[in-house]
C-alpha cells in the first residue's frame, strides 16, 4: 500500500539525497584523483571524465551490499514496525542532516568525511525518536556504531601500511636502481595484473547484486580474477611496452599517445630523427618544486635582493586573502582559469539570445575541469596558514629519474580508476541507503528486514555523485594533493593502490568505512618513506581530523533537533467553533 498522504516526505526525501550525493561527489573527489591530477599524470578534464564513468559504474554495480548495512546496521528499524512512516521521516531528517554540513563543508574546503556525517545524522535521528538505546552503539558484527568508528582509526593504519609497503617495493626495486627505467618495464606488468585483478575482485567477489553474480562458485571468482589479470598484463605486453620502449628508451619524441595502437608494429618503426634542442620526450613532473640545493640557492639570492633594496609596490589583500600587487594579475588568471565576466565580452545583444544563453552555459558546465589544479595549490598556499612553507617540505622528497615516472603515470592512471570505482560502491551507500529505506516504506508501508536496493536508486546516486565531481570537485582537489607531501606518478600510484585496497575489502565485508582516512593514510605512509617527519604538512592532516572529529556530532545535532521538533510539535486541527 503506498503511503500517498507522505508523498511530500518521499519528494524531500529525493531533493536532500541528491544534495547529499552531489557534496559526496564533490568533496570526495579529490580522494580518488587529486594525486593523479597533483602529480600531472592526469588534466583535469581527463581525470573528470574517468572519474565520470568509474564513479557512476561502482555506485550501480556493487553499492547495494553497503546501501544496506547503512540502512539497517546503525539504528534498530524493528522498533518502528508499528510506526513505518516514523521511520520514513526519520531517514529524511537525516539527509537534511547531513546534507547541510557537507554543502557547509564542502563550501569552506574541508574535506570531511561524507560516511561521518550520514552516520552522525542517523544516530542523531536515533536519540531523537527511540532515545539513546535506540541506537545500537555495539559492534554489531561490525555494522554497529563501535564497529563503524573503529574502522575509521584502523583504515588509515591499514590503507598506510598497503602504500608503504607498494612504494619501498618501487623505491627499491626500481627507482633506486642504477637502472631505474629498465628496472620498471620489468616491474610494471606485475603492478598491472596486481591493479586489474583487484578491479575484477571488486565486481566478482560474492557478487554484484545488480548482474546476478552472487551464483559464481569460488573456482570461478577466481577464475575470472586472473583471467582478467592476465589479459591486462597480456595486452601490456603488446601494446604499452613497445610503445613505452620506443617513448622512453629511444626517446621518440614524434611519437603519439595515440599511436600506441599500432602495438607490435612500433618494434620495426625505423630510427628516432634527431630531437630539435628544447624539445622534451616527456613532461617535468617535479616541474615547480624545489630541491633543498635549489631552494638554499633561492632563498639565498631572495635574501640578498630583499636588503639591497625594500619593494616599492603596496600589497593589496585580495578577496581570497592573497596578497598581491596592485598590478598583478588575479589566481584565476594567473593559473589560465577564465572568469565569468571574460566569458560575458564574448556576448553580443541581449543575454536571451541563443548565442549568449550557450556562452554562460559552457562557462557554468566546464568551469570545474578549466582549472590549473596545481597552479592554485600554490596560488592559495601563499597566505594559507594551514599551507605551512610548501616549498622547504617539498625539498625533503627526493627527486627520481623523470622518465620512469612517467611509466608509472600509466599505472597511476589505472589505480585512479580503480579508486574511483570503489569510491562510487563505497560512498554511494551514504546517500541512497536513507533513501532506499525512505522508498520502501512508503511503497509498502511495511519495513522490510531484507530488501534489495532498486536500480533506479543506485542509477540516481551514482548520477548525483557524478554531478558533484564534475562542477565542483575541483575545490576538495587543491586543498589536497602536494599540499599534504610532494606528489609524483610513483608516489600517487602507491598512493591510491594502497587506499583501493583497504576501501574494496571494506565494501566487501558490507562495512563502510572512510574514503577520506583511506587516502589520508596513504598519503602520510608515503610520505614517511621519504626518511624524515618533515615532507608531510602536519598542519593539513590536524586540520582534516578536526573536520572528521566534529562532523558526526554537528550532522547529528541538526538531524536530531529536527527530527525531534517535528515529532513533538503541536498538531493544527482547525478552527474551533
Amino acid at each position: 500500500m503506498v503511503l500517498h498522504q507522505f508523498d511530500y516526505v518521499f519528494a524531500i526525501g529525493i531533493i536532500f539525497a541528491f544534495l547529499d550525493a552531489w557534496n559526496i561527489g564533490a568533496n570526495d573527489v579529490a580522494n580518488s584523483f587529486a594525486t593523479s591530477v597533483s602529480s600531472r599524470s592526469l588534466t583535469m578534464m581527463q581525470a573528470m571524465m574517468i572519474a565520470t564513468v568509474m564513479e557512476f559504474g561502482g555506485a550501480v554495480l556493487v553499492g547495494s551490499r553497503v546501501s544496506d548495512t547503512i540502512r539497517n546496521g546503525i539504528i534498530s528499524t524493528s522498533k518502528f514496525t508499528k510506526e513505518p512512516a516514523a521511520l520514513m521521516l526519520g531517514m529524511m531528517c537525516a539527509l537534511v542532516g547531513s546534507s547541510m554540513w557537507l554543502t557547509f563543508a564542502t563550501k569552506m574546503g574541508m574535506p570531511v568525511s561524507t560516511t561521518h556525517s550520514i552516520v552522525g545524522a542517523i544516530i542523531g535521528v536515533g536519540i531523537a525518536t527511540l532515545g539513546k538505546d535506540g541506537v545500537q552503539w555495539a559492534y554489531n558484527d561490525g555494522k554497529g556504531v563501535a564497529g563503524i568508528v573503529s574502522a575509521w582509526f584502523i583504515a588509515p593504519a591499514i590503507a598506510g601500511g598497503f602504500a608503504i609497503i607498494v612504494f619501498l617495493i618501487t623505491k627499491y626495486g626500481v627507482l633506486e636502481r642504477k637502472r631505474p627505467l629498465r628496472a620498471g618495464f620489468m616491474m610494471v606488468p606485475f603492478y598491472f595484473a596486481v591493479t586489474a585483478g583487484i578491479l575484477t575482485m571488486v565486481i566478482v567477489f560474492k557478487g554484484a547484486p545488480s548482474l546476478d553474480l552472487d551464483e559464481l562458485s569460488t573456482g570461478q571468482v577466481l577464475g575470472a580474477i586472473f583471467g582478467v589479470a592476465g589479459s591486462v598484463v597480456l595486452l601490456y605486453g603488446i601494446f604499452f611496452l613497445p610503445f613505452l620502449y620506443r617513448k622512453l628508451e629511444l626517446e621518440d619524441w614524434q611519437l603519439k599517445t595515440w599511436e600506441i595502437i599500432y602495438g607490435p608494429l612500433l618494434w620495426r618503426r625505423g630510427p628516432v630523427p634527431p630531437r630539435p634542442e628544447g624539445t622534451a620526450v616527456v613532461q617535468d613532473y617535479y616541474r615547480g618544486h624545489k630541491t633543498k640545493a635549489d631552494l638554499t640557492t633561492t632563498r639565498g639570492a631572495a635574501d640578498d635582493i630583499e636588503h639591497a633594496a625594500a619593494p616599492q609596490i603596496d600589497a593589496q589583500s585580495s578577496e581570497d586573502g592573497v596578497k598581491r600587487g596592485s598590478s598583478e594579475a588575479s589566481p584565476a588568471e594567473k593559473n589560465g582559469e577564465q572568469t565569468l565576466e571574460a566569458h560575458e565580452q564574448e556576448a553580443l545583444g541581449p543575454w536571451y539570445t541563443p548565442r549568449n544563453l550557450f556562452v554562460k552555459a559552457k562557462y557554468y558546465f566546464f568551469r570545474g575541469v578549466d582549472r590549473d589544479v596545481v597552479s592554485e595549490q600554490n596560488a592559495i598556499d601563499s597566505a594559507n596558514f594551514l599551507a605551512g612553507d610548501l616549498d622547504k617540505m617539498h625539498a625533503e622528497v627526493k627527486h627520481y629519474d623523470n622518465k620512469t615516472e612517467h611509466l608509472y603515470s600509466f599505472l597511476q592512471v589505472l589505480t585512479a580508476a580503480t579508486a574511483s570505482f570503489a569510491h562510487g560502491s563505497n560512498d554511494v551507500s551514504n546517500a541512497i541507503g536513507p533513501l532506499t529505506t525512505i522508498y520502501l516504506v512508503w511503497d509498502t508501508n511495511t519495513i522490510a528486514k531484507k530488501a534489495g536496493v532498486p536500480i533506479w536508486i543506485l542509477v540516481f546516486g551514482g548520477a548525483a555523485i557524478s554531478i558533484g565531481l564534475w562542477t565542483y570537485g575541483y575545490n576538495m582537489m587543491r586543498q589536497l594533493g602536494n599540499r599534504l607531501t610532494l606528489h609524483s606518478p610513483s608516489r600517487g600510484f602507491s598512493m591510491e593502490l594502497g587506499a583501493a585496497i583497504t576501501v574494496i575489502l571494506a565494501s566487501q565485508l558490507g562495512l563502510p568505512i572512510s574514503t577520506t582516512q583511506c587516502i589520508t593514510g596513504a598519503t602520510v605512509g608515503v610520505g614517511f618513506c621519504s626518511g624524515t617527519w618533515k615532507a608531510v604538512n602536519w598542519r593539513m592532516i590536524a586540520w582534516i581530523y578536526l573536520g572528521w572529529f566534529i562532523t558526526m556530532p554537528v550532522a547529528g545535532i541538526i538531524s536530531g533537533c529536527l527530527m525531534g521538533i517535528i515529532i513533538n510539535a503541536p498538531r493544527w486541527s482547525g478552527v474551533a467553533a
